[in-house]
């Protein structure tokens, strides 16, 4: 065993509560002494077991104890140094230490997690955090490895890793495409579970997180993992560092709302061991799960909620990172009695924190447990994945369609109208306008877009659940045959319905979040939940590219581009300007029957500007054939621009020109876009 040492009297007495962790010391060199600070309120002793580099493993029990805070100061802890916590005398070369959950860094030796002591110093010269505004924001939701582990202008040595996203062939891709942020599925550190590691499969995702301080080290080039801790974490600053210099900001996917130890008796790790009764839901004497992960962290305890947001507050100090999207955000709302509300002292602290209050915050406004589904009810600076959004479009392109194929017929105009101006009804009840709306036709979790329009069942045998998992209700259609076909009839009808959806995500008033791979033809071979598959079912296929496809979504968003330029900085936000005016195929506005009229497949949407100028119109067509519009009368001496088109025959009669009252023949199931 490990001779456990006390510290000296100053020591004991100058060490300090907070903050929690490693930090300075009030006294000393702190190259090599340091505060140590863990909240265990149960325990009645910690030991602090620590390797210095090259040396041998040490300990020390932690000498004070202060609402419920274990903290001494350790005088050889130099940085490099590995560490971990234990409750009794134990050897640190066998045994799994409970790691520090606010350790920097965090290496697995042989099986057994410890903490590890970093710099944090970086070069930041010259960074400046772009600051989008949400008015003009596009993000691309991707996953760090499988962006670029195929792409074959990255050199090979750091294919899907933190230096892989910030080469220039996959910035130049970002930048000419039009998008304004990467929002990365998890990058904290995360383990596979053990039901996983027993079918051989790995939590590729990443929604299991061990560390909320910690980058996680697999995502680093060999280079650097080779190097140590300290340069994983300097290639992912440095990856921020230029995607900044690009304009591009990065947004984080964190979980919080659950940890990688799992259901109750499985192994203690960190926080179980620590104070699990604090740390976890509980309902009696068993979990309370409201996350379908076994262990929901409890947010009603004020340690959890700081634990939350000092994390979140240093990856903002120390990485420079621009925002988040919190999994399963609902959870981290829910109070002592397991409700939520959208006053809970996280989420508003979240909103007015000195340091998070300038990022951007996105919910995923659901979780399992009871009246889990809160889209449109977080607060004022928080922004929502809209599932309405999501439903409502694959509804009216896919579930609609579907039906009128068949000889039935669709759903209506109102449910795509309301989509097309960013659910405005749905936020209005928390304070905010159609800027609060994150729009999406297909996230990581579900159908690509290529394969929303192939595929009517999902098919994720390779998951090894007997195609148990994932979800059944999609709203897809595969036109006609299930899956891959050489049909080009068929080939080319789903072409069209995919160019459709991506126009009309891009077109729809609100933030639009696009899927990394949509924009290429992105298939999973109809995998719907592919989180364990790290390989070729979820990397990007960079030598299967969809021309026609890149091509919609490049000029779409400059077309987007180009209209907000002309429009105020609190578009849409302010309501004394009507800004979407909508019109059937006669050039009339639309009834309350026609609105609800499920034969009614053909939609009109005139943009407006302030002062009554009408700057573009955007027509939908959702019939089986062609159909004959009238444009809306407006001033004589403006006229309509054909700019645009999802039809096959785009650019075939691009710049033609119409006048208000006359008359254009548009191709079935199409969008076509003019500028006034």
């Amino acid at each position: 065993m490990t001779e456990i040492v006390s510290p000296n009297v100053l020591g004991a007495a100058t060490s300090r509560a907070f903050p929690l962790g490693l930090s300075a010391p009030l006294n000393g060199d702190p190259e090599t002494v340091v505060n140590v600070a863990v909240w265990a309120p149960e325990l009645a002793e910690l030991i602090l077991y620590f390797q210095p580099p090259g040396e041998a493993w040490q300990a020390m029990r932690l000498p004070e104890f202060s609402d419920g805070v274990h903290h001494g100061v350790v005088h050889t802890l130099p940085i490099g140094s590995r560490y971990g916590f234990a409750t009794e005398d134990i050897d640190p070369e066998a045994a799994q230490l409970l790691l520090d959950p606010y350790a920097r860094s965090i290496d697995q030796q042989d099986g057994r997690l410890l903490g590890v002591r970093m710099f944090s110093g970086f070069d930041w010269s010259g960074d400046a955090a772009p600051h989008i505004p949400w008015r003009d924001s596009v993000i691309y939701e991707a996953h760090l490895k499988g962006l670029t582990q195929l792409h074959p202008e990255v050199p090979e040595e750091i294919r899907g890793s933190y230096a892989g996203l910030a080469h220039p062939a996959v910035i130049r891709h970002l930048t000419e495409l039009g998008v304004t942020a990467v929002e990365l599925l998890p990058i904290h550190a995360h383990l596979d579970e053990q039901h996983l590691r027993d079918c051989g499969l790995p939590n590729y995702w990443g929604y299991n997180t061990i560390g909320y301080f910690a980058p996680h080290a697999g995502y680093a080039s060999a280079a650097a993992q080779q190097a140590g801790p300290q340069a994983v974490q300097d290639e992912l600053k440095g990856m921020i560092k230029l995607l900044h210099a690009a304009g591009i900001e990065v947004i984080l996917d964190v979980v919080y709302n659950h940890t990688a130890e799992g259901r109750r008796y499985e192994p203690a790790l960190s926080w179980r061991g620590l104070a699990e009764k604090r740390y976890y839901r509980f309902h009696d004497d068993h979990y309370l799960d409201t996350t379908g992960c076994g262990n929901t962290l409890d947010f009603s305890e004020p340690k959890v909620i700081q634990l939350a947001l000092d994390s979140l507050r240093y990856w903002v100090e120390e990485f420079h990172v621009d925002g988040f999207r919190f999994d399963l955000a609902v959870t981290l709302g829910r109070d002592a009695v397991n409700n939520f509300s959208p006053q809970h002292p996280f989420v508003v602290a979240a909103t007015t924190d000195r340091v998070l209050s300038g990022v951007k915050l996105i919910s995923e406004p659901w979780d399992v447990g009871h009246d889990g589904w809160q889209t449109g009810r977080f607060p004022v600076g928080w922004a929502d994945w809209n599932d309405h959004f999501r439903d409502s479009v694959r509804d009216f392109w896919l579930s609609d369609q579907a039906s009128v194929s068949a000889g039935g017929s669709g759903g209506g105009l109102a449910r795509l109208a309301d989509a097309l101006s960013g659910s405005s009804r749905l936020f209005a009840a928390s304070g905010r306008s159609q800027l609060a709306s994150i729009n999406l036709v297909t996230a990581h979790d579900g159908f690509t877009l290529a394969d929303l329009v192939s595929y009517n069942g999902k098919h994720n045998e390779a998951n090894r659940e007997e195609n148990r998992d994932g979800s059944d209700n999609n709203r897809s259609w595969n036109h006609g045959v299930e899956g891959a076909t050489q049909d080009p009839a068929i080939l080319s009808a789903r072409a069209q319905t995919a160019r459709n959806l991506m126009a009309t995500l891009l077109l729809s008033l609100g933030v639009p979040m696009i899927t990394a791979g949509d924009e290429l033809g992105k298939t999973q071979a109809g995998n719907n939940n592919a989180y364990c598959q790290d390989n070729e079912i979820s990397w990007i296929d960079w030598s299967a590219i969809d021309e026609t496809m890149l091509g919609t979504t490049r000029r779409i968003l400059k077309l987007r581009k180009e209209y907000l330029s002309a429009q105020p900085s609190t578009y849409p936000a302010r309501d004394e300007t009507s800004y979407l005016h909508w019109f059937d195929a006669s050039g009339r506005p639309l009834s309350p029957d026609q609105w609800q009229d499920g034969s009614q497949r053909v939609l009109q949407m005139l943009l407006g500007s302030p002062g009554g100028v009408m700057d573009g119109l955007v027509v939908f067509n959702a019939t089986a054939g062609e159909a004959e519009i009238t444009f809306p009368c407006l001033e004589e001496d403006r006229l309509f621009e054909y700019r645009f088109g999802t039809s096959e025959s785009y650019p075939k009669g691009q710049g033609a020109t119409f006048r208000p009252g006359g008359a254009a023949q548009l191709a079935a199931n199409t969008i076509t876009i003019y500028r006034a």
